[in-house]
């Protein structure tokens, strides 16, 4: 696997994610974590990502989830093509739900498993790689939903990582107080984790894991 999770925006080792790519520079844009947000304020964000990337020679692109809600074939289809993939943060329960009603976990996990895909993101992006969300309620708002999505709740994650991630961990970042609430919450329920503080983050591939910023 090819993995780069990283605590806020690319980090301060950009290198180490865009090292992971092969040939196909194609990076689908996931910003469905941002669904909650004004249209206007989630484009600039999502200008702001595809500058970040394009800096980096990578080639990218927004995939929407919400496009492939209840088409589970087609997003299967759409996702081969890209070599790797960008989550970005914002509320991770939203990102959570926009996976679950496109297919992205049937259609992804295999593809990353076999090395055929990059997955990479910060804050809801990484932590949608561990086990499951207990724990993030304390951050993220677990019952916001935008329109157009289900209303059950979706707990379990990817598990592309045996443990989950805290990010923005003693960083000067407006949830960087609420992540403690939620490390304890970890502490206290013997849930294997890892922080991260923003500029850091943790790089998978194949057998070798390290922490890079």
């Amino acid at each position: 696997m090819k993995l780069y999770l990283s605590s806020y925006k690319l980090g301060t080792q950009p290198e180490a994610f865009t090292g992971l790519f092969g040939e196909n520079k194609r990076t689908a844009i996931i910003m469905n974590a941002q669904d909650l947000v004004l249209p206007e304020r989630r484009a600039m964000r999502l200008q702001e990502e595809r500058t970040e990337l394009s800096n980096l020679d990578l080639q990218p692109e927004e995939l929407d989830l919400r496009t492939y809600f209840g088409r589970p074939e087609a997003f299967a289809a759409t996702v081969k093509q890209y070599g790797g993939l960008w989550i970005r943060g914002g509320n991770v329960f939203v990102l959570r739900r926009a996976m679950k009603q496109c297919g992205f976990d049937e259609a992804v996990i295999p593809l990353v498993r076999d090395n055929q895909l990059v997955y990479a993101g910060f804050s809801a992006g990484s932590c949608a790689a561990g086990p499951d969300l207990r724990g993030l309620e304390l951050v993220d708002d677990a019952d916001s939903v935008p329109d157009g999505y289900d209303t059950a709740q979706v707990w379990s994650c990817l598990n592309l990582i045996p443990y989950s991630i805290a990010p923005h961990y003693r960083s000067p970042h407006p949830e960087s107080e609420a992540i403690e609430t939620v490390v304890a919450y970890f502490e206290a329920n013997a849930i294997p984790y890892k922080t991260l503080h923003d500029g850091q983050a943790i790089v998978i591939d194949g057998d070798d894991e390290r922490i890079v910023g």
